[in-house]
Formats: structure tokens, sequence, C-alpha cells
């Protein structure tokens, strides 16, 4: 699995599952959007991980399963049981590291064991965690992940289209490896540890301005073991999650009951298909609240909006809306949900060569 069909697959509603698998990290980077730290004990409970993949069926399952934390690295054998439990559905797993074990010269056998159970594997890289793990052990390692035949790839983060270190990064990186590692760039948020870094991002648009969720599309099993409809890290660590963000909790709830709500929630429906400040400008009494998470956010205390959601896609219309907008955000390929959700400029480099022609033709 590349790249490229990773993030394609980011907006099709339950293509995908989140799993944090927990909060724990050896690395202790200013930017962590998490709050993760050695220290952070928040962990969902592995048997309720193990029992939720396991619910999966053949016909009813996430096309993937991205396991994140925290450091998930830590739990190498959890991490091989999980992706045992997936492939037997015919789902497929990526995982996310801040790459602490790079440090040394050699992969140690546990977590290479894990690594090789994965289908695509990916690498933290930006100047916090190059602190802790020099660029050059981290593209040494992926190297040796290569070798070993898993599709790699490069998360790496910088503070804006003009910051040089991502320049640099790219450099670094396009020269070792040419093109046959793709990454995926993003931009520091105000979360977690960020929150002093940079400056909180412009309020989204208003009126009628339709702009789809996809981050709504994946469920999220969050620290604790609750499931949520958005990978926000705002929404994943709150308690309570609003309720219309609720999709259940890995205890009690399988993957079958956590997509059917997905699936058929109106709000949700709604979200992903023209966005939350749409839907307060349509159905809303009163102005949205200034931001659009917070927009989203504030769709539980507003029944006038979810009594005029609930009246237009509760049926097949909504269904029908749910789909379409999935589908044309599919069909612009991942580098435009990367243009409009990471850094813009280097949005192409989701992608693979041969993709990228085809995209500009």
């Amino acid at each position: 699995m590349d790249l490229a069909e990773l993030i394609g697959l980011r907006p099709v509603p339950c293509g995908g599952l989140l799993m944090t698998l927990t909060r724990r990290c050896p690395l202790s980077c200013a930017h962590c959007s998490t709050d993760s730290s050695m220290a952070a004990y928040e962990r969902p409970d592995p048997e309720h991980l193990l029992r939720f993949v396991g619910s999966f069926g053949t016909e009813d399952r996430p096309e993937v399963v991205m396991l994140t934390g925290g450091e998930p690295l830590l739990l190498p054998e959890l991490v091989v049981r999980l992706a045992g439990r997936a492939h037997e559905a015919g789902s497929r797993v990526a995982l996310l590291s801040g790459m602490f074990f790079a440090r040394d010269e050699r992969v140690p056998d546990r977590i290479m064991r894990a690594i090789t159970a994965l289908d695509h594997f990916s690498a933290s890289l930006d100047v916090h965690h190059e602190r802790e793990v020099p660029r050059a052990a981290v593209l040494r390692t992926l190297r040796t992940v290569l070798d070993a035949g898993v599709p790699v790839s490069i998360h790496l983060t910088g503070t804006g289209a003009d910051d040089p270190y991502l320049a640099d990064a790219v450099a670094d990186v396009r020269r070792a490896f040419a093109a046959e590692v793709p990454m995926l760039v993003n931009e520091i948020r105000p979360l977690g540890r960020a929150a002093g870094l940079v400056r909180p991002t412009p309020p989204g648009p208003d009126g009628d301005v339709a702009t789809p969720c996809a981050l709504a599309a994946w469920p999220v099993v969050a620290f604790d073991g609750t499931v949520a409809a958005c990978c926000n890290q705002w929404t994943v660590d709150r308690r309570p999650v609003p309720p219309h963000l609720r999709l259940g909790h890995i205890a009690h709830d399988d993957w079958p009951a956590v997509r059917e709500r997905s699936l058929g929630s109106p709000v949700l429906r709604m979200l992903r298909a023209v966005g939350p400040r749409r839907l307060h400008s349509r159905y809303g009494t009163a102005p949205a609240p200034a931001g659009y998470c917070r927009s989203c956010h504030a769709l539980g205390d507003r029944p006038e909006v979810l009594a005029g959601v609930a009246r237009d896609a509760s049926g097949r219309v909504g269904e029908l809306l749910d789909r379409l907008g999935a589908e044309q955000q599919r069909a612009a390929g991942p580098a435009a949900l990367v243009r409009r959700l990471g850094c813009a400029p280097y949005a192409h480099l989701v992608e693979s060569p041969s993709a990228e022609e085809q995209s500009r033709r």
C-alpha cells in the first residue's frame, strides 16, 4: 500500500480506522499535538483493541487500519497481533512512528518483526524530532525497511510553506531515495504542546460555502477506548465527546456497530458533504461560532440545526449526498486533499511520479 492510496481513502466514510495504541512516547518533542511522554500511561485495553479488530468481517471492514500514538512501536507484539487479525478480514495496516529506535545502528528484532507485519510504514520527521533522532538515522532506517519489502513514507511537518526546514528536508529525502519515498507535508497546529508555538489558524469560510470535512470520515479509537467520529486532536481528547461525534467505546461496541452509526448519522453525513459552517448557515437561527472545528462542536447546542439536518439527511438523499461527496473528493486525488488540509506547495509529494504525471493531464 503506497501513500497515495492511503491518503486517497481518507475522504471515504469508514474507509479506514485510526487506532491510538498508547499515549506513551520516549521522545519529548516540543510540538507534540498529543502531549505524549513516557509519563503518560493512558492507553486502550489491548484485549479490547484485539476484540474490536477481530469484529471486522470480510464484507464489513475498513480498507486500512492506521496505528498511531504516542509511539505505537513501544508495543511491537501488540502491533503484530493487531495486524494479523486485520489481515484475516482483508484490511491492510499502516503505522506512524516517531522513530525512537532509529538512534541504534540496527533495528531491534522485535520492532523489525512489527514493521514487516505492516502494509505501510510512515516515519515522522521535523525539526523537533531531529533534536532527538538525527535525520540521517531516520533515512538509514527507512532504507532498511524498504529493503525488507515494506512500502514507506515520511510525514514531514514544518511551520508553513516558507519554512526553510521543509525545503532542506525534502531535498535531502530526494537525494537519498529519488522519488522512491513519498512525503505527506503538514503544518504544525496549535494543539497539545504546540499550543504556544504557532498561531491558531484563521476561521474557515462562512455562509453557503461548502467545505467538506474529511476528518469525520474515519472513526478514531482514542486513548481511553472511546470511538470518536473525528480525528482532530481537540475532539479526540475532549471529554465528554460532543454527542454527534461519539460513536461508542471498544469495551462494549464492535466495528459493525460503529460503522453503522457513522454511516447512518445525518449529522456526520452532512459534515462530510458540506462541513459544519454550511449547516449553521442553512439551518441555524444564530451565527456560527468562529472557527471551523468550534462550529462543529457547537452543533450539539443548536437543536434547530440538528432538526434541520435530521429532516434533510436521514433518508436516501442524505446517504446519496454522503457518497457523492466522498466520490468527488476521491476523484480529485490525494494531492488535492493535501492542498486543502496540509501544506499546499508540497502536496504533490504524496504521489508517485507516474501518479503526479496523470494528475497534471
